[in-house]
């Protein structure tokens, strides 16, 4: 993990001290409230539908034990509303059916961040005093800045890796905080990395997807060896009312003028974005309208800044070293290893006696670069808890799981799971069985219960319904392993709103939030990719008809997945199955659903 130096820590309290003095003279009145607006949603404090919402950063979803019992310390001490607020809010939701507003709890996100539901804005300052104590923050959580950067959760450790995007990851991080020509962007900036042959991060979703790679080749035109290192840039990425996947720029750049590079993307962007449309404002409309034109003036500024500017962002090998310094391999605990052979003989001996040991080892347990180790996925997908979310003790478990088999990290993935990177081959039947006491043990990593999920209405001002209701009924409906497993790999994503924080728009079945009158309805979308091994290049899925009500949806979800048992081959996935067959039978299934709603109903 990065270590922070003394300057990267007193920045951070520095910022958490401006905060207070900033938070206490709005409490006095000294400070408008649109004024004050932009300052508390520049350091991660919204306001949603009952009260704040604060959004922690955690670049490229790396997190150390001692961070996370922080969070823990924050959720248990700090994560509880008003009594008024409360009960307002149970008021409230309980009209539509939500009986149960969890507190004291935190939230992993699709962006590898972390959330809060309901601190008070009066306590707001003691809390981001706690975050800088372990080096943590909310710095461009929000606002039209460019946001976290997100990677890779097996980043360092994937057997498909070709260069590990941390340190890169970690430089554009420090360039781009505070970046004073970014800071009021036409609209927010999401910028994702790879470093792998499996794009596992999304990155085409992105408003910049950068991928890492090694030139084959060779060009000396342009001064490139072969192997050299470079990154693959799209730009224009994204999801919302007008999902996009995004356009290549760059097939390959060198890796050392990343930031300059980024640095002409963004400047030309901020130069020409829509200011006057919120829905317009996003850069993937710019691409998109522009085209070629547009790439041709990023070509162009970044002609200027190499040749004019004196290519002030250059990435120096010494600047790299320092940073790649603090993403070395940890320090493991010292002990005699058996052979590699004799570790899978014993792992498939366990796995014999115990089915349930034997499908987590097959879901939750993806192979090491170092072939002594593994990278393991704690599962935050059961019944009675929203996808993502962790209380308090949970938190703290997950530390003293790191702590006892992780050297003390973690990571935050895309899916809302958390995944221990350093895990011995040896330890993992021990794992298992605290993670099981844990609850974190569920075998459902990839498959349909592994679903996404945003908060949605039940917490968000924006949602047009709510996800969780729907998330937990589907999961209620399909508890059995066998069936799950014969399924096979299935990526469902629910999003509350348009906005897309649940990612409906790439998932193989997704599932959209609409408001009709006042009342929560639900669009079904088929055949979308996040840009996985599993789901091919990225792209969005297709409307299926009109849509559902709350009710229909566990019906059509069932009538969808039928389909597929019906029609597929020996061996084949739900995703292949129906870009084999086509939509039609799919979507007569799902609207069949709806019909014997109807019927049932009358």
């Amino acid at each position: 993990m990065y270590q922070y130096t003394d300057f990267d820590r007193q920045f951070v309290r520095l910022r958490a001290a401006q905060f207070r003095d900033q938070l206490e003279r709005w409490q006095a009145g000294k400070l408008p409230e649109d004024e004050f607006r932009p300052l508390r949603l520049q350091n991660g404090w919204y306001v949603q539908r009952y009260a704040p919402m604060l959004r922690v950063a955690v670049p490229y979803g790396e997190l150390s034990s001692r961070q996370l019992r922080v969070l823990a310390k924050i959720a248990r001490e700090y994560d509880e509303p008003e009594a008024e607020v409360y009960k307002n809010a149970i008021e409230t939701q309980g009209k539509l059916g939500s009986h149960k507003l969890p507190t004291h709890y935190a939230h992993f996100t699709t962006r590898q961040n972390v959330q809060y539901n309901w601190i008070p804005l009066a306590r707001s300052a003691d809390v981001m005093d706690l975050l800088a104590s372990v080096d943590m923050h909310g710095i461009q959580t929000s606002g039209n800045c460019i946001r976290n950067i997100t990677s890779d959760e097996r980043a360092g450790v994937a057997v498909d890796e070709v260069v590990d995007p941390r340190p890169y990851a970690e430089i554009m991080r420090q360039w781009s905080t505070l970046h004073p020509e970014f800071a009021f962007l036409p609209r927010k900036f999401k910028i994702a990395i790879t470093g792998a042959a499996e794009d596992r991060a999304a990155t085409g979703w992105h408003d910049v997807g950068l991928k890492l790679l090694k030139h084959e080749t060779g060009d000396a035109s342009q001064n490139i060896a072969p192997g050299d290192v470079g990154f693959r840039v799209q730009v224009g990425g994204g999801m919302g009312r007008t999902p996009i996947v995004g356009t290549v720029l760059r097939e390959f750049l060198p890796w050392q003028q990343i930031m300059n590079y980024l640095e002409a993307v963004i400047r030309v962007y901020n130069r020409y974005g829509r200011r006057d449309n919120i829905y317009k404002a996003r850069i993937k409309i710019l691409v998109k309208a522009e085209g070629q034109r547009y790439i041709d003036d990023v070509e162009a500024e970044y002609k200027q800044i190499l040749e004019h500017d004196g290519a002030p962002h250059t990435i120096t090998q010494a600047e790299f070293d320092r940073v790649a310094a603090s993403f070395v391999p940890p320090a493991l605990a010292q002990r005699v290893y058996q052979s590699a052979e004799a570790t899978d003989a014993a792992l498939r001996e366990q796995a014999a006696d115990d089915v349930q040991f034997a499908r987590w080892l097959q879901r939750n347990v993806a192979p090491h670069k170092n072939p002594a180790l593994r990278a393991v996925t704690l599962s935050f997908k059961r019944l009675g808890q929203a996808p993502g979310d962790a209380n308090a003790d949970q938190l703290d478990t997950v530390a003293a799981l790191a702590d006892r088999f992780s050297a003390g990290e973690v990571r935050v993935t895309h899916d809302q799971n958390v995944l221990l990177p350093w895990v011995h081959a040896e330890d993992l039947h021990a794992l298992w069985l605290a993670a099981r006491a844990a609850g974190f043990a569920s075998a459902n990593v990839h498959l349909l219960t592994d679903m996404i999920a945003c908060p949605g209405g039940d917490f968000c001002a924006l949602a047009n319904a709510r996800s969780i209701p729907v998330a937990e009924a589907i999961t209620e409906r399909y508890q059995d392993l066998d069936e799950l497993d014969d399924l096979g790999e299935i990526d469902l994503h629910i999003s509350g709103c348009i906005n897309s924080c649940g990612h409906h728009h790439s998932g193989h079945i997704g599932i959209l939030g609409v408001d009709k009158d006042g009342k929560e309805w639900y669009q079904v979308t088929l055949a979308g990719s996040d840009g996985s091994d599993l789901s091919g290049p990225a792209q969005a899925g297709k409307v299926v008809g009109p849509s559902f009500s709350a009710a229909e949806v566990p019906d059509v979800i069932e009538a969808v997945l039928n389909t597929y048992r019906d029609t597929r081959n020996a061996g084949e996935t739900f995703i292949d199955t129906l870009r084999r067959v086509g939509h039609d039978p799919f979507k007569a299934a799902a609207n069949g659903a709806r019909f014997k709603a109807e019927e049932a109903a009358a």
